[in-house]
């Protein structure tokens, strides 16, 4: 067990896209040895991601887009499929995955249920995901979605049968650790029957 942490020097490397620091820190270790240790930590903000799904027709909403960093790491073309997500950008998680549903997949949802939360990377990213459901229906569909233009998003906006997305998960055409994560959280929770 760690205890007794204390950050001893940060110094920004990036401060760019989002904030890269190298932290040094000191820290006490459970045998009482005093511990000092240098990282990297990417601080991008707090994020919050959604699944939308449908029960009568058993289908649920998903995005497919461009993501560099899986293209740098053998993903062939660098299309990722994933829910709907977004950082906060100062809204509450709620605010955000109703925001984000409308940008990128055109659906203007009301009900939204915050189901858990999560570190996606906590080795070197700051980053706490905030996890959502919510029931969509064709009556809520307001836009064609695919993201803004001014953030030059270009999203493809998937609907597809529940069953089929584990399939897909199967056979790697979805690779997205919240995706995964929403996906399992709906089928164990009897979103979808």
């Amino acid at each position: 067990m760690i205890t007794d942490v204390n950050i001893v020097n940060t110094q920004v490397l990036s401060d760019n896209w989002y904030v890269l620091r190298k932290v040094t820190y000191a820290y006490l270790k459970n045998n009482g040895t005093r511990v000092t240790q240098t990282r990297e930590v990417y601080d991008r903000g707090n994020g919050a991601a959604i699944l939308l799904y449908n029960t009568i027709q058993k289908t649920v909403l998903l995005a497919r887009q461009f993501r560099l960093p899986t293209f740098l790491n053998d993903n062939e073309n660098g299309m990722l499929v994933e829910v709907c997500a977004g950082l906060l950008d100062k809204d509450t998680p709620e605010e955000c995955v109703k925001r984000e549903a409308m940008e990128e997949l055109g659906y203007k949802i009301t009900n939204v249920k915050k189901v858990f939360e999560a570190y996606m990377s906590p080795g070197a990213v700051t980053e706490l995901l905030h996890f959502f459901v919510a029931e969509y229906t064709s009556a809520m569909k307001v836009t064609e979605g695919g993201g803004l233009e001014a953030e030059e998003e270009n999203i493809e906006v998937l609907e597809l049968a529940f069953d089929a997305v584990f399939n897909m998960i199967a056979t790697g055409e979805i690779r997205d650790a919240k995706t995964i994560m929403l996906l399992q959280y709906a089928k164990l929770n009897g979103l979808i029957n």
